[in-house]
C-alpha cells in the first residue's frame, strides 16, 4: 500500500511539475512578443547568434544529410530492387528528405548542439548572477540573452533544414548514379515530379514550430538554473532530452494536421 502512494504522489509531482514548465515556457514566449516591439533592439546580438548558430552548425548537417541520403538511397534501392521499384528511389528519397527526414534530423542535431549550449551559457550567467546583473542595470535579460537566440533559431534553423534537403538529396543521387546505374538527369526529373508546393511548406513549417521550442526551453531551463556547476550540467541534459523528446512526438501530430489540410493525392 505504501509502494502504491509513493508511486501515485511520484506521479503527481512529476505531472505538476510539467505543468510548470508548460506554463513557464508560455509565458516566456509571450514576454519574448511583448519584449520583441520596445526598443532598445539589439542586432548585433542577433546578427552574433545567427553565425554561432546557423554558420557553425552547417559543417555538422551537411555531413550528416549527406550520409542519410546515401544510405536512404542505397537501402531504398537494393530493398526495391526484388520487386521490380528502382525507378521510384528518386521520388521516395525527395519525398521523405522534404517532409520528414531533413527537418526532424535537422532539429535534432540542432536541439543536441545548440539547445545544450545555450542551456549551458544561460545557465552559466544565472549561477554566476550574471543576469542579476544585467536587470541591476536596468536591462530587460528577456531583451539581451532569449530574444537574440530565439530569432537566431527560427531564422536559422529553416535554412539549414533547406541546406540539409538538397545535400541529402545529393548524396541520394550520386549513390544511385553509381549504384543502380541511373543518370543525374533521370534522378533529378523524378525527383522534381514528385514534389509539391504543399511539401516545402511542410518541411519550412515544421523546423519554425521546432525551433521556437527549442529557444524558449533552453532560455528558461538556462534562467533557472541553480547549484552551479553540476546544476549546468543536469539542466543541459535535461534541455536535450526534452527537445528530442517534443521534436519526435511533435512531428508525428504535426505530420498528421498537414495531411487533414491537404491530403495526399
Amino acid at each position: 500500500m505504501q509502494t502504491r502512494t509513493d508511486f501515485f504522489r511520484r506521479l503527481g509531482a512529476q505531472f505538476m511539475t510539467s505543468l510548470q514548465f508548460a506554463g513557464g515556457v508560455f509565458a516566456l514566449g509571450l514576454d519574448c512578443i511583448r519584449e520583441a516591439v520596445r526598443p532598445p533592439f539589439y542586432f548585433y546580438l542577433t546578427i552574433e547568434q545567427c553565425f554561432l548558430i546557423g554558420v557553425r552548425s552547417f559543417i555538422l548537417v551537411a555531413v550528416t544529410a549527406l550520409a542519410t541520403g546515401s544510405v536512404m538511397a542505397l537501402q531504398f534501392g537494393y530493398g526495391l530492387q526484388k520487386f521490380g521499384g528502382q525507378l521510384y528511389v528518386p521520388k521516395l528519397l525527395a519525398l521523405a528528405f522534404v517532409r520528414e527526414m531533413g527537418p526532424v534530423f535537422t532539429s535534432l542535431l540542432v536541439a543536441a548542439r545548440i539547445g545544450s549550449g545555450i542551456t549551458a551559457e544561460v545557465g552559466s550567467m544565472n549561477v554566476t548572477q550574471q543576469v542579476d546583473a544585467i536587470r541591476a542595470l536596468g536591462t530587460s535579460p528577456i531583451k539581451k540573452i532569449v530574444i537574440p537566440r530565439l530569432i537566431a533559431t527560427v531564422v536559422t534553423l529553416p535554412m539549414l533544414t533547406v541546406f540539409a534537403n538538397f545535400i541529402g538529396i545529393f548524396g541520394g543521387m550520386l549513390v544511385t548514379v553509381k549504384e543502380l546505374g541511373q543518370t543525374p538527369d533521370f534522378f533529378f526529373q523524378k525527383a522534381v515530379e514528385a514534389l509539391r508546393v504543399s511539401d516545402f511548406v511542410m518541411g519550412f513549417i515544421k523546423p519554425v514550430v521546432f525551433a521556437v521550442f527549442i529557444a524558449l526551453t533552453a532560455c528558461y531551463r538556462g534562467m533557472r538554473t541553480t547549484g552551479g556547476t553540476r546544476g549546468v550540467g543536469d539542466s543541459t541534459t535535461w534541455v536535450v532530452v526534452t527537445t528530442n523528446i517534443f521534436i519526435m512526438v511533435s512531428d508525428f501530430f504535426l505530420t498528421k494536421l498537414f495531411i487533414l489540410v491537404h491530403p495526399y493525392k
